[in-house]
């Protein structure tokens, strides 16, 4: 089973191969939380993610004959930008199958880094019995994404590098797909840190290593925010050494992920991707567990769909308040739309949208429904804009 000296030795062959990513406390998120949170930039990595640790540790180990015929993964993104990149480095033949839900801009990441991409099943389970029928009938070597003691060594260097860096973190916060990541760093920091408190995220959608270890059998989704963890099946290698070293896994929802990615991109200012927000949103939905606490978050990766980070973005401000819809019921006559824009304006809020309604309403003949998309600075802000409308002799509502 894999030991401290096996990571140890992966720290060594990744040195100039890979990032030494900073790891630096966060004064905004630690006083929202009231723990000391120190975040660690993985999505700084060249292919933004860790997984570049576990391919490179993997990759270089290849025996000649490895190395000649090529090597296969099977990835939803992060693990085949960093066996495509770091197969590149080294010269030699990459092959990847991705799902064919995997965000394009991971395809695209993947492909410019000379890797043949092949996009089959719908999960990643469909891909990775592809990728063996693949590997058979090829001769390539395969590189799991967690299922490897090589990989998992790999992940674990992260953890080496945030307790050198900050050696007072009591816990650590980790999200958990196939539970490579996890159980590398839970090692390495258990070895260096006994006392240390390692705890795993996943999605309530994907839950399968909670499952695992708690014994339950909460049902498994279609899809998540965080593909990037949505693993069906756990390796087995890791569950292992995560029900040896890790105190606890908890879930988190869509929504949670979703406001963690718009904090990190609003006060960290750095994108991060709904599998590397993960842990944040653990952190968040439940402060009371982590309060007094020095806590370490690995940011794991920053590839996340323009589109997707833009829809994200717009739904965070929904649930903030800072964007809200209003419906509005006036005379249907000229200058009641000037009267109601002029209102909102005055009141402080900017007009994003307005439709108005007249068939598909109860009102009278006479009268119109005008729905306002309107930006604000949080629900106190909302209904100062309800109140002035109003006073000006408007029905208003929000929405």
């Amino acid at each position: 089973m894999l030991q401290l000296a096996d990571i140890r030795a992966a720290a060594q062959r990744l040195q100039g191969q890979v990032l030494r990513t900073p790891c630096v406390e966060s004064k905004t998120l630690s006083q929202l939380t009231t723990a000391r949170v120190f975040l660690k930039f993985e999505n700084l990595q060249f292919t933004a993610t860790f997984k570049e640790r576990g391919a490179c540790n993997k990759l270089v180990q290849l025996s000649d004959e490895e190395r000649r015929r090529g090597v296969i993964a099977m990835s939803a993104g992060n693990h085949a930008q960093g066996v495509a990149y770091h197969a590149q480095r080294l010269g030699l033949r990459a092959v990847i199958v991705m799902p064919r839900f995997t965000p394009g801009v991971k395809v695209e990441g993947t492909r410019s880094f000379g890797a043949q991409v092949v996009l089959h099943g719908d999960t990643l389970d469909e891909a990775r019995a592809h990728a063996f029928e693949l590997a058979e009938r090829e001769q390539l070597t395969f590189v799991h994404p967690y299922d490897d003691e090589a990989i998992v060594a790999g992940q674990g260097t992260a953890a080496l590098e945030m307790l050198e860096d900050v050696p007072e973190l009591d816990t650590l916060v980790v999200s958990v797909g196939g539970g490579g990541l996890i159980a590398g760093m839970a090692v390495a920091a258990k070895a260096v840190k006994p006392a240390i408190e390692v705890i795993g995220v996943q999605t309530l959608r994907f839950p399968s290593m909670y499952n695992l270890l708690k014994h339950a059998s909460l049902p498994q989704g279609q899809s998540t925010i965080a593909e990037g963890i949505a693993v069906g099946t756990p390796g087995r290698v890791p569950a292992a050494l995560i029900e040896r070293h890790v105190d606890d896994i908890v879930l988190v929802d869509e929504g949670d992920v979703e406001a963690a990615i718009v904090l990190l991109l609003e006060i960290e200012k750095t994108l991060v991707e709904g599998a590397g927000a993960a842990g944040l949103a653990a952190l968040m939905k439940d402060k009371a567990r982590f309060a007094g606490r020095t806590v370490g978050l690995l940011l794991g990766g920053g590839n996340i769909d323009p589109l997707l980070l833009a829809a994200i973005i717009e739904r965070g401000m929904v649930r903030n308040g800072r964007l809200a819809r209003v419906r509005v019921c006036a005379r249907d006559v000229p200058g009641s739309l000037a009267r109601i824009t002029a209102t909102v304006a005055e009141a402080g809020a900017n007009v994003n949208e307005v439709h108005h309604q007249r068939a598909f309403t109860m009102l009278a003949a006479q009268n119109v429904e005008i729905e306002l998309v309107i930006q604000t600075r949080g629900p106190e802000h909302i209904e100062a804009v309800l109140q002035a409308l109003r006073g000006a002799g408007f029905q208003a509502e929000s929405q």
